[in-house]
């Protein structure tokens, strides 16, 4: 096992030891490491001392033991195992005994000097997570058991203004949770064969569960679980879980504000579509694509993690971070659906579990718990430094007031404040290049034009808007360089300058809510929801994909090629 370090040890040796004569030997001298004591309850979500056991584990060059010991009358043992390291002669034994607590040589633990009750350990896996070949499903009917007190509640919201199957699942938040349909609670035969496997939700999806937060501008920070349904003509929602009641009037005002129904739909498709025929043909079929106000907070860390990733990964990850600083909402009933495309899963029978929801953590929280090591450990990688560093630095701004830096951010929602300042502004955390900056703006900071530019958004500028007869993009992208060099055409990185044009280019083309224009493109080029767009489109989608392969494979072809040419000798 990985020591944290060797100047922590040295410095544990006795007086003694430090007097010795170093020997001049090759190898370096072996230094004892002190006991490691590590405090656990055996039961979660409880902090009793008499449910407490100790944990003592002393290494020595010869032998690792671990000595595991009861505080309490419950257990009135000592359990003591013995690892003798492997060789090439002898294998790893283990040697088990029990000795009673009185007759113990061990040096007993002084129970005054206690662990604190409140570590935080890494969340436990899901069911599924052992097994790849399974998945974990929610269903209507088994959600329909959860809190049935409450009903559902019309929105009274058209398709055209809200579609939840072509906003919660897309891109802009990673907490949703689609809900398979099924005709029967007790037929679960066919579940399995249509559950849907898209990591980037369905066109067809009808209900999602997910937690909003009630007030995101306090550090305190509370949480309502709800269930969104989608039907032909409207949208209901119904609470799940609400930790305290909460008046429906209320409820309605919470959801209205993170859909923005306060923003009409309609007109803005109507305005766009005048300025790009291609996006007035997707509109006709993608209606009701809207921009999710955020909690600001909980957008900034989940887009660090983010960075360089992919949709199932990013959402395992948050919801490890959710359980480890989060609080306990709810368990919903969940389904083991075994993986029908395995052969040695196709009889197996499907299990019954349940899924935890956690709240997504206050800021206050993360400063008070959260290191790099914990965060490394549920699979951030080189993004847990990126964590740390973030929150420090809200922290530091954040003294004036007195909030972590909550108000900070929030502050930064100003109507006054602009796609450019707000990005600056973003960009000083650690982690957060220009496209996470501009999903933090539109997607939680009110910044309406913001583009986040990335490979997709690059492709829908290179293929449909920029065009060598066409002045205004000439104009935009820079019209000698891409004549000459093909500055847009042929760049091999997003800089700062061809990030910026690109990124003007629709909003010169859409406007003040050209971010929301750019997001309905953005669903577009999805594959989970291509087949609801008209067949040219998508073929056309196919065939830029295609060439733009080729190219890079014959640009790939020519380099080795070049590589593997004979050199003149000088």
């Amino acid at each position: 096992r990985k020591r944290t370090s060797t100047s922590f040890y040295a410095s544990q040796q006795t007086e003694d030891e430090k007097g010795e004569k170093k020997k001049k030997t090759t190898r370096k001298k072996a230094v004892k490491p002190p006991p490691h004591i590590l405090r656990v309850n055996r039961r979660q979500q409880t902090n009793d001392d008499d449910d407490a056991v100790t944990i003592c584990i002393q290494e020595d060059a010869a032998t690792t033991v671990v000595v595991v010991s009861n505080v309490s009358s419950i257990c009135n043992a000592t359990e003591t195992l013995k690892l003798q390291p492997s060789s090439p002669n002898n294998k790893k034994q283990k040697v088990k005994t029990i000795q009673s607590t009185k007759e113990s040589t061990t040096t007993p633990l002084k129970k005054e000097k206690k662990q604190p009750a409140n570590i935080i350990t890494p969340p436990p896996s899901l069911p599924s997570s052992k097994n790849k070949k399974q998945i974990l499903r929610l269903y209507s009917n088994d959600l329909a058991k959860v809190s049935p007190q409450n009903d559902w509640v019309d929105l009274h919201i058209s398709p055209q203004e809200l579609r939840p199957s072509f906003t919660l699942t897309t891109g802009q938040c990673f907490h949703w949770i689609a809900v398979e349909q099924d005709e029967s609670a007790e037929d679960t035969s066919t579940t399995s064969k249509t559950a849907k496997t898209s990591a980037w939700g369905t066109h067809d999806a009808q209900e999602w569960v997910g937690i909003i937060p009630t007030d995101t501008t306090t550090i305190t920070g509370s949480s309502i679980v709800i269930s969104i349904r989608e039907t032909p003509s409207t949208t209901l929602y119904r609470i799940l879980y609400s930790l305290s009641p909460i008046n429906e009037r209320k409820v309605a005002e919470i959801i209205q504000d993170y859909f923005q129904l306060h923003i009409t739909l309609e007109p803005l498709y109507q305005e766009w579509s005048l300025r790009d025929e291609r996006l007035k043909r997707i509109a006709e079929v993608l209606p009701g694509v809207r921009i999710i106000r955020q909690d600001p907070i909980e957008c900034l860390f989940s887009f660090i993690c983010s960075s360089n990733n992919n949709i199932p990964r990013i959402t395992k990850i948050l919801s490890s971070f959710r359980e480890m600083y989060g609080d306990f909402l709810l368990n919903l009933p969940a389904r083991i659906i075994p993986d029908n495309k395995d052969e040695t899963h196709q009889d197996a029978a499907i299990r019954t579990t349940t899924l935890p929801l956690y709240s997504f953590p206050t800021l206050a929280k993360l400063q008070q718990h959260a290191t790099e090591e914990q965060l490394r450990s549920i699979g951030l990688g080189y993004r847990a430094k990126y964590m740390v560093e973030t929150i420090k630095l809200l922290s530091k701004k954040g003294k004036e007031e007195g909030d972590g830096g909550t108000k900070y951010l929030h502050s930064l929602r100003s109507p006054q404040n602009n796609a450019t300042f707000v990005q600056e502004e973003l960009i000083q955390f650690s982690g957060i290049g220009r496209k996470v900056a501009d999903c933090v703006a539109l997607f939680s900071l009110d910044v309406t034009d913001a583009i986040p530019v990335d490979v997709h958004v690059r492709e829908i500028a290179l293929r449909d808007y920029v065009d060598v007869d066409d002045d205004e993009s000439m104009l935009i992208l820079g019209s000698s360089s891409l004549n000459d060099a093909g500055i847009v055409v042929e760049m091999k990185s997003l800089t700062p300058t061809i990030y910026k044009r690109v990124g003007d280019l629709f909003r010169t083309k859409f406007g003040k809510y050209a971010g929301w224009a750019h997001s309905l493109l953005f669903v577009a080029e999805l594959p989970s929801f291509r087949p609801v767009l008209p067949v040219d489109i998508v073929n056309e989608m196919i065939e830029w994909k295609e060439k733009e392969m080729a190219k890079k494979a014959a640009k790939k072809e020519s380099m080795t090629a070049a590589n593997n040419a004979p050199k003149r000798k000088k």
